[in-house]
């Protein structure tokens, strides 16, 4: 009897899928970059900051997209891919946002909720329980995050001519602002102020897991898991849309009011003289 078992058509299936996710990504933004620069402008959409511009904007259709954003006066540390001007950034001011958004105070306090929720339930098992394995999973949800600001903020963006930053709607009802949070993950600001596919965001994710393939526990790197992870990207960037929508107003009341500075006491008067 022979013992010998032919190897399972589907793991080879997965094992070329696993090793081919970032080169297709790749290939992918570049077709996207030719059919960009075939493909006229969208017209302009710039932001209106001020009353007298927008009485002076035509009426509009309800149905169609708010194309009234609001720009923060001064740029976030905890978002800072939040809009703070209208105009494009260059490729090195995306550079410059890919690295402060990887290390911001959003990517750290995300990255370890994340590891303690995976920890918890004990996802990720090869890292093991413990200090180390909180670490490793913390190191793990750092490294996919900064690979998907490289992909999603600088390297896509800037072939593809697209702005990284989150606009925010800002007068809007909860109901506009999830539905408005949830359209920019698949629409979004070109540098020339018009509209388009966001493949930053729906590309960036998808390469950061393929790479990610590389250093996670061996058990996790089936194409499953990876089209998993891939799904949960997607909904935590629109989660994390709703919530650029209400950080400005919710920095606003966090921060804690200055106490005035105590009255300066006037010194008593002279006495006079004698005589």
């Amino acid at each position: 009897m022979n013992d010998f078992e032919p190897f399972p058509l589907s793991q080879v299936a997965s094992m070329i899928q696993l090793r081919h996710c970032f080169g297709l990504s790749l290939l992918l933004s570049t077709v996207m970059l030719c059919q960009a620069q075939q493909q006229p402008a969208s017209p302009p959409d710039a932001p209106s900051t001020t009353k007298s511009a927008q009485m002076s904007a035509p009426p509009q259709d309800p149905s169609k997209s708010h194309n009234t954003f609001t720009l923060l006066a001064r740029r976030s540390t905890f978002f800072p891919d939040l809009a703070t001007s209208p105009g494009p950034l260059s490729s090195s001011q995306k550079f410059e946002l890919f690295a402060s958004s990887s290390i911001s105070g959003s990517a750290v306090l995300g990255s370890a909720a994340g590891a303690g929720f995976s920890q918890a339930i004990d996802s990720y098992s090869g890292y093991g329980q413990g200090g180390e394995g909180y670490a490793k999973r913390f190191g793990a949800s750092m490294a996919r995050g900064a690979t998907t600001n490289f992909f999603g903020t600088f390297l896509i963006p800037s072939l593809l001519h697209q702005d990284p930053r989150y606009f925010v709607l800002g007068d809007g009802s909860f109901r506009e602002s999830a539905k408005y949070a949830l359209r920019r993950v698949f629409i979004t600001r070109t540098d020339s102020g018009g509209n388009a596919f966001n493949w930053s965001d729906i590309l960036a994710p998808l390469a950061s897991e393929g790479i990610a393939n590389t250093y996670l526990p061996e058990g996790d790197r089936t194409a499953g898991q990876t089209i998993e992870r891939y799904g949960t990207d997607i909904g935590v960037r629109a989660a994390g849309n709703l919530m650029r929508e209400y950080w400005p107003t919710l920095a606003r009341k966090l921060k804690r009011p200055r106490k005035p500075a105590p009255a300066p006491t006037s010194p008593p008067p002279a006495a006079a003289p004698k005589p």
